[in-house]
């Protein structure tokens, strides 16, 4: 039996200037249009492609938001008082908690997203130092235009903890039961050891199990950086320890994190000098200028391996 035709679609033309409904829509979210600012109930949330950019510690922020399972950092408010504690992740990924010290923390992962994380951050902020009571602090809507985090601290650098797991949400509570051991005890089951590296900024070793890695979060402009690492692919410069190998990039919040693997057994101590070495060498292989024919090759190859996570 002959299978039917389908029946040929038709597209309504677009007029010049105009953004098509399957078309990518400008607000460089990365969404059709038809699913952002062109859906029917309205604009989706403005996409800020750099949220981070002028806090303090910038390229750690994006690697405790979305590569590092638990660490944290403190924060010291413009207007003083308060004291704010900056969190990986919070019990059931709150975006904030006011604790029965009346100190705020804040958490990086969290469930919701409106496009500008930075400012999330902000606004949560801002409602639970309006309040008084312990708990939990969400954020319900998009909190439309105001500060973001970074508008409302002093800091001009991090001071960050790497943590072994998420014993960090007890330890400010004397007496603890067993369910709180209990709940610690699931959180922590899934925490990979990491660490940061103390040599470069933003590096951090990781132990999936099956092998290492080293994922660096770097504040350059992708092109300028992705020429650069060309250069140093191609010149056999992309080494960061005995038996590792570079195998891409994560794309988050602006800016590029390369990837390394590592044989097992390599930990992070070992990865802090030929670390250091390479970013001497990146900052040489930075200032140069135009590729040459086997350093675009290099370049068109690393392009493609590529993640966009944020």
């Amino acid at each position: 039996m002959a299978k039917k035709s389908r029946k040929p679609t038709t597209s309504t033309p677009v007029a010049e200037g105009e953004v098509g409904p399957r078309q990518p829509c400008p607000c460089g979210s990365g969404k059709r249009y038809k699913a952002c600012h062109g859906a029917a109930g309205g604009a989706a949330p403005t996409f800020v492609s750099r949220p981070f950019e002028g806090m303090p510690g910038e390229c750690d922020v994006i690697a405790l938001r979305e590569l590092v399972p638990a660490a944290t950092t403190p924060l010291t408010l413009k207007d003083g008082g308060r004291t704010i504690r900056l969190a990986t992740l919070l019990p059931g990924a709150a975006p904030a908690m006011v604790r029965d010290s009346g100190e705020v923390w804040l958490g990086l992962q969290v469930q919701h997203s409106y496009g500008n994380p930075a400012r999330d951050l902000g606004a949560v902020l801002e409602r639970a130092l309006a309040t008084e009571e312990p708990g939990i602090v969400g954020l319900p809507n998009d909190p439309g235009e105001g500060p973001s985090l970074q508008d409302l601290i002093t800091d001009t650098s991090l001071d960050i903890t790497v943590h072994d797991g998420f014993e960090y949400w007890i330890d400010d509570i004397p007496e603890r039961d067993a369910s709180m051991a209990a709940a610690l005890e699931q959180a922590n089951d899934g925490v990979m050891p990491t660490s940061r590296l103390t040599s470069v900024e933003a590096a951090y070793w990781t132990n999936v199990g099956t092998k290492e890695h080293l994922r660096w979060v770097m504040p350059h402009p992708e092109d300028q950086l992705l020429d650069a690492l060309a250069r140093l692919h191609a010149a056999g410069q992309d080494s960061v320890a005995e038996g590792s190998r570079f195998v891409g990039m994560f794309r988050a919040h602006g800016l590029l994190a390369p990837v390394w693997d590592l044989p097992l057994g390599t930990g992070a101590e070992v990865l802090e000098e030929p670390a250091a070495r390479f970013a001497q060498d990146l900052e040489k292989a930075l200032a140069k200028g135009d590729l040459t024919a086997e350093e675009r090759s290099a370049r068109a190859g690393l392009a493609n391996r590529q993640v966009t996570i944020r």
